[in-house]
């Protein structure tokens, strides 16, 4: 028998990899709905979807690697980075889903909930206050008009995939949706800014750097307690906390 491997569990969701197939338990049925329906839109690289049974989804593992991790230096050639950023590109091209997704979020909510998650950290002694108000200040940016686009939510660099230089999936797509490009690029790169030039070569048009810069610092003051609450470590090197610390 297969052994069965933990890939991510917490209270909301858990992955469990069994063999070439993951299975994805999910207490909130509307997350695999989109899922399901993003993969099927999606003009990139997609795991196959094996069977659904709520609240499981089987997909099949996707051949090739990560293209890294945040918290360790990513062994993917530039033009392995270059190649993620064309299929940002394509997905950013392609006709809009028909909801908003993560990246789209109402920007006056947005800034509501960054006040009162920057007041929190503060208060609960979680971050310095200058650490705080200075990265409160870059994430104004980011806090703009968009246009929307076809965008994946949640594309950090652990949901892509790659063999040598070519893309072969693209996963986790439960936060998919109308959204802000920037905010794809932003989670793309978030902790390895060395390869920002690399990806924006991929994508091909002018991007504004500053923005990118700035859904840095909103990602990662949004995500540390968050983190810290279900079991993972913002203050782990090179992840969210050295991110913001980066912006001093």
């Amino acid at each position: 028998m297969d052994e069965v491997k933990v890939v991510v569990a917490h209270s909301e969701r858990a992955t469990l990899r069994v063999g070439d197939v993951f299975l994805k338990v999910d207490a909130d049925q509307a997350r695999i709905d989109v899922e399901v329906e993003a993969m099927s839109l999606a003009p990139v690289p997609t795991p196959e979807v094996l069977w659904r049974k709520p609240p499981v989804l089987a997909i099949a593992a996707v051949p090739g690697t990560t293209l890294g991790r945040l918290d360790e230096p990513s062994t993917a050639s530039p033009a392995a980075w270059a190649a993620a950023g064309s299929a940002i590109r394509k997905l950013h091209d392609a006709p809009l889903p028909p909801r908003p997704g993560r990246a789209g979020r109402d920007l006056d909510e947005l800034a509501a909930e960054l006040d009162d998650e920057c007041e929190l950290l503060v208060a609960d002694g979680v971050l310095p206050a200058d650490l705080v108000t200075r990265n409160r200040r870059i994430a104004e940016a980011a806090l703009r008009p968009w246009t929307p686009v076809f965008t994946h939510g949640d594309l950090q660099i652990a949901h892509v995939f790659v063999d040598g230089d070519e893309i072969t999936g693209i996963i986790d797509w439960s936060e998919a949706g109308q959204g802000d490009a920037l905010y794809d690029l932003a989670t793309l790169t978030l902790g390895h800014e060395e390869h920002l030039g690399d990806v924006t070569a991929g994508y091909g048009s002018d991007v504004d750097l500053d923005v990118i810069r700035a859904w840095w610092s909103l990602r990662s003051l949004l995500g540390v307690r968050w983190l810290v609450e279900h079991g993972f470590d913002p203050h782990a090197p090179g992840c969210e906390v050295d991110v913001l610390r980066s912006r001093m």
